[in-house]
């Protein structure tokens, strides 16, 4: 089910999302403290209306959630990652303006 908005991922979560998924899935791996992260908040919820259905959004609190953060390797946030069938398949590090992040998306989930 779509809904518009990205959901929120655990530990718990995180590993039925990506390797059950059908269509591509993009994760923004944050933290509640980090600027840019919520400069970039409202973009990537605007994607979610945009992406869908063909890429799902996903956001991941890198404080919350830190084991996901260590799994992944993430070392600087924001970090986009995109999953396909259950594999990462694209990464990009820092903060990304709404149209960017559609058009790396796009264009990663069609290499």
């Amino acid at each position: 089910m779509f809904t518009g908005a990205p959901i929120e991922l655990t530990t718990a979560t995180f590993t039925r999302h990506v390797e059950r998924s059908d269509i591509p899935l993009l994760v923004d791996f944050w933290a509640p403290w980090c600027g840019p992260c919520k400069m970039m908040a409202p973009q990537f919820q605007q994607d979610a209306r945009l992406l869908e259905p063909k890429v799902r959004l996903a956001k991941v609190d890198t404080e919350a959630e830190p084991q996901l953060a260590t799994r992944f390797g993430i070392r600087s946030i924001p970090t986009l990652a995109l999953f396909r069938g259950g594999r990462e398949i694209a990464r990009q590090a820092g903060a990304m303006g709404a149209k960017d992040i559609v058009r790396w998306a796009s264009s990663a989930v069609v290499s």
